[in-house]
């Protein structure tokens, strides 16, 4: 709980940049700039070299879920269903972008290779969103998510019953039945 109104806040300034037409404009200028600076790996930074030293060290029968990850990413699909139902996107596309994609392709991807290997295989429009946002999402939960939960905020029980009700999981369940009964694998 904690999480969703930061992620929320995001999510909206992403929705806005992306509606307006500046996240497609600054894309095309980085372009412009790539002869004079190409753009780096991104495994190179500290933020990124977290997740390659987590994965060197877990044992890959079994993958512990941390709770306060779980909460966050959770925050983050639901902060991005809500978002898209209040603009009027097809319960199609919010199932899609907010979840199916994350746990059908990203999850698997990136629990084999790793977050930063994942974004820079990606397009050039999500290897320059991961640099812009990335930093955006991990202040924001620095500056408050974290603290909350430092400070045993009150579980907003409004939101969660909204969670627990939210017409998502209809839609994910029927989304279900059609689903093949093959799970998507990354190998070598």
């Amino acid at each position: 709980m904690a999480a969703y109104h930061p992620m929320m806040e995001i999510m909206l300034e992403i929705y806005d940049e992306i509606v307006s037409g500046n996240e497609i404009r600054s894309v095309i200028e980085a372009v412009a700039r790539f002869k004079r600076y190409p753009m780096g790996k991104i495994d190179r930074t500290d933020m990124w070299k977290v997740g390659t030293v987590v994965r060197a060290k877990r044992a890959e029968i079994r993958v512990p879920v941390d709770p306060i990850t779980a909460g966050i990413y959770l925050a983050g699909m639901m902060a991005q269903v809500d978002l898209l139902k209040e603009r009027g996107h097809p319960y199609s596309e919010i199932a899609n972008e907010s979840i199916i994609e994350a746990v059908d392709s990203l999850n698997p991807y990136m629990h084999y290779k790793g977050i930063s290997h994942m974004v820079d295989n990606c397009s050039t429009t999500a290897r320059l969103g991961a640099r812009k946002w990335a930093p955006r999402f991990d202040y924001i939960l620095t500056q408050l998510t974290f603290p909350a939960l430092d400070d045993k905020a009150p579980v907003d029980l409004e939101l969660f019953g909204r969670f627990l009700n939210n017409d998502i999981h209809d839609v994910l369940a029927r989304c279900a039945t059609l689903r093949p009964s093959v799970d998507i694998a990354v190998l070598g």
